[in-house]
């Protein structure tokens, strides 16, 4: 139980210390809050197109983040020869394959939560055509940012840290304290009544919470990528990985119509591929996050919760299969 504790952790400060963890989770945050700053004249259904692009891009970096970080810990180990060091202590392949996902999960917690802030306060910044843009609240976040690279700066040069780690530490410490600071800012009026600054607006007025069951879902999803991504990584290279799991992200986008149709209709092949791919589907509940509607259901999170956890398994078990009989020299 150690050795898979010592190597869970090594995996998830390895992969937060490469440049483009860093660089997937600035970038995705920073557009999804600037997305709540444009106006698109959407008769009405600004805030929902806001919210609604908000999940896909949260998912979208997600889906690079499984591919990039899998590939990282374990493809490149394997052709760098860091995997078979390992492999001469008394560790099995199973247990440092698990850890290595283990691992690359609590990364990818990392980023979905940096994204899920931005997320929030994208739903508290989405405004009508009647509206304005709060631009304190934005450039907050964004200043938000600059002073958590700042902070990783610091302790580089200064410390002799490492500037990538430290700056993501620094993110999620940040960015948290800037959202709360935020939620306590007064929101526009409109294009008429500008800021009261006189108006008592309660905590995280805008704010809407559903979003955290939605975000979560897609923490859900982004796993079962992982799983994908690192069973296809002890096989092949990050180009290869990514086609795959591409691939596999568009189908199970549209199974339902490609395969469960012909499913429904008594087809055996299309029955068994339409339970093979995962149906993406089944964590994209943006319609829970309408009007009048509370939100993803407890219920359906811990159906879902399970269905990742039985996709994954089956997953990491064709890792396993596949990483067994693996040449690592």
């Amino acid at each position: 139980m150690r050795q898979f504790i010592t190597i869970a952790i090594n995996a998830f400060m390895e992969l937060i210390r490469q440049p483009v963890f860093l660089l997937l989770m600035s970038a995705s945050s920073v557009f999804i809050v600037f997305l709540s700053g444009v106006s698109y004249f959407g008769f009405g259904d600004d805030p929902r197109m806001v919210k609604d692009m908000a999940l896909a891009v949260t998912f979208l970096a997600g889906l690079l983040g499984a591919v990039l970080t899998s590939s990282a810990s374990v493809a490149r180990e394997i052709r760098t020869g860091t995997a078979l060091a390992v492999m001469a202590k008394p560790v099995s392949r199973t247990q440092f394959l698990l850890a290595k996902y283990v691992g690359l999960a609590a990364a990818l917690g990392v980023m979905t939560y940096i994204n899920l802030i931005a997320c929030l306060l994208a739903s508290r910044n989405a405004f009508d055509a009647y509206g304005d843009a709060d631009l304190k609240a934005i450039f907050t976040f964004y200043g938000a940012i600059a002073l958590a690279y700042g902070m990783g700066g610091f302790s580089n040069y200064f410390l002799r840290r490492t500037f990538v780690s430290d700056a993501v530490f620094s993110m999620v410490a940040v960015l948290t304290a800037s959202f709360f600071l935020i939620c306590s800012y007064n929101r526009p009026l409109g294009r008429e009544g500008g800021l009261a600054a006189d108006r008592v607006t309660p905590f995280a007025d805008g704010v809407d919470w559903r979003m955290i069951g939605a975000v979560l879902l897609l923490l859900f999803a982004i796993w079962v990528l992982a799983s994908l991504a690192l069973a296809c990584s002890t096989r092949l290279d990050i180009i290869p990985t990514l086609a795959i799991c591409s691939g596999v992200f568009l189908v199970g986008l549209m199974s339902d119509y490609l395969l469960g149709r012909p499913a429904s209709q008594g087809s055996l092949i299309a029955k068994v591929f339409y339970n093979l791919v995962p149906n993406w589907q089944q964590f994209w509940l943006a319609d829970a996050l309408e009007k009048d509607r509370p939100g993803v259901p407890i219920q359906y999170v811990g159906t879902a919760f399970v269905y990742m956890l039985c996709y994954a398994g089956a997953a990491l078990s064709a890792a396993l299969w596949l990483f067994e009989d693996r040449e690592l020299t």
